[in-house]
C-alpha cells in the first residue's frame, strides 16, 4: 500500500510503498477515506517535537473497517469509524474516574525492534499514535477507534478525531464556558475555529477572534464569532474596549508564549485563560502573579477535547447532523496523498483552515 513517509525531520514526506500487518488481538484494520492535515503532525515534521523515523504521521482519519482481530468489542467490518489520539486503557484512575483522554496507561504496540504494523523496505515504521493515518490503511488498538453515522460524509468526519474535537472540546468541556458570557479566541486556524464553534454552542453571547490574518477574522465571523481583532500590540487593548473590561474565557490556540500572555491579560476578574496551543519543548510563559491573585483568575489547559473521545465524537457527529456543528465548511481543499507536501506548505502559510487527504 501506499504511505507518506516521514524519513527525516525538515524534509518533505516521500510517498513509499509500505507493507502493513494485522490486525491482531484487540486491533481493527482500516480502509482510509479521508486523512486530515493536523498541525501537531507539522510539529513533528519541523524537529520542533522529536519522534523516531522513519514515520507514518497522520492520526484524522475516517474510513471504514475492513477486518478485525480477536477480543475488539462493539466494531465489525462495513463499520464508519474515526480514528482519535487518545487511546486509552480503562483501568488507570483517570479513566476510571471518566478522563480517559488523559490515560496514564495508554496501550502501546509492539516494541520497534520487534517489530511494527507497517514496515519499510524490511524494517519497522513508526505509527504515530498507533495509527500512522497518511495511508491508504491503518491498523489500530480499538481503544482508538470510534464508530459514528455514515451520514457524515469521510472528509468532514475525519476533522472530528481531534481538530474538532480538541476545539469544541475546549470550550463545552474544558473551560465549559457559560450561557451569555464572553469569549476570545486567540489563533483562528483549524482548531481555533472549533473553539469558537464550541463557544457559540454552549451559548455564549460575545465571541472574538484574534489573528494575524484578516481573512482568518472574516472566516471567523462564518463559525460564530462576533468581533474580529487583529493581532498585534494593541490587541489586549482592544478587547478589554470591547468587552468594557475583559472576556470571561480566553483561549490561546497557538502554542505562542507571547500570545498566552496576551490571552491572560484579556481576562476580566474570575475569568479563565484556557491553552490548547502545543509549544515547542521548552517552551515557557509567564505572568505577574500579582495579576492572577488580583483577578482572582483560572489559568488551564485543556487537551483532546477533555472528555472520553467514545462519547463526544458521536456527540459532535450528532451536532453536524442537526446543523448545530459546521464541518464541510473546515474542509478548505480536498488532495491527493501525493500532494500531501504542498498541502502543509498551505497550513505553514497560514491560508487553509484544513487540508484532507481523500482516498
Amino acid at each position: 500500500m501506499k504511505a507518506a513517509l516521514l524519513c527525516e525531520a525538515r524534509s518533505p514526506l516521500s510517498v513509499e510503498d509500505v507493507e502493513l500487518d494485522g490486525p491482531r488481538e484487540g486491533e481493527v484494520r482500516i480502509r482510509v477515506a479521508a486523512s486530515g492535515l493536523c498541525h501537531s503532525d507539522y510539529h513533528l515534521m519541523t524537529g520542533d517535537l522529536p519522534i523516531p523515523v522513519p514515520a507514518v504521521l497522520g492520526h484524522e482519519v475516517a474510513g471504514y473497517v475492513e477486518a478485525v482481530g480477536d477480543h475488539v468489542p462493539g466494531l465489525k467490518v462495513g463499520d464508519m469509524v474515526v480514528t482519535c489520539f487518545s487511546s486509552y486503557c480503562g483501568h488507570c484512575g483517570e479513566c476510571q474516574t471518566g478522563h480517559n483522554s488523559r490515560c496514564t496507561d495508554k496501550p502501546k504496540g509492539p516494541p520497534r525492534e520487534m517489530g511494527s504494523r507497517i514496515s519499510w523496505r524490511g524494517k519497522p515504521v513508526y505509527q504515530l499514535a498507533g495509527i500512522g493515518g497518511f495511508a491508504e490503511e491503518v491498523v489500530a488498538h480499538h481503544s482508538s477507534v470510534v464508530k459514528i453515522s455514515d451520514r457524515v460524509p469521510p472528509a468532514a468526519a475525519a476533522l472530528l478525531g481531534c481538530g474538532v474535537l480538541t476545539g469544541a472540546g475546549a470550550a463545552l468541556n474544558g473551560a465549559r464556558v457559560r450561557p451569555g458570557s464572553s469569549v476570545v479566541v486567540v489563533g483562528c486556524g483549524g482548531v481555533g475555529l472549533n473553539v469558537i464553534q464550541g463557544a457559540r454552542i454552549a451559548g455564549a453571547s460575545q465571541i472574538i477572534a484574534v489573528d494575524l490574518h484578516p481573512a482568518k477574522l472574516q472566516t471567523a465571523r462564518t463559525f460564530g464569532a462576533t468581533d474580529g481583532v487583529l493581532a498585534g500590540p494593541t490587541a489586549v487593548a482592544e478587547v478589554k474596549e470591547l468587552t468594557r473590561g475583559g472576556v470571561d474565557y480566553a483561549f490561546e490556540v497557538i502554542g505562542v508564549p507571547a500570545a498566552m500572555r496576551d490571552a491572560f491579560l484579556m481576562l476580566r476578574m474570575h475569568g479563565t485563560l484556557t491553552i490548547v496551543g502545543m509549544a515547542p519543548t521548552g517552551s515557557e510563559f509567564s505572568v505577574p502573579a500579582l495579576d492572577i491573585l488580583y483577578k482572582d483568575a483560572r489559568i488551564i489547559a485543556s487537551g483532546m477535547g477533555d472528555a472520553p473521545f467514545q462519547l463526544a465524537i458521536p456527540q459532535l457527529a450528532r451536532f453536524y447532523l442537526d446543523g448545530q456543528l459546521k464541518l464541510d465548511e473546515l474542509v478548505s481543499r480536498r488532495i491527493a496523498l501525493n500532494q500531501i507536501n504542498e498541502g502543509y506548505d498551505a497550513m505553514a502559510s497560514g491560508e487553509v483552515a484544513r487540508n484532507v487527504v481523500v482516498f
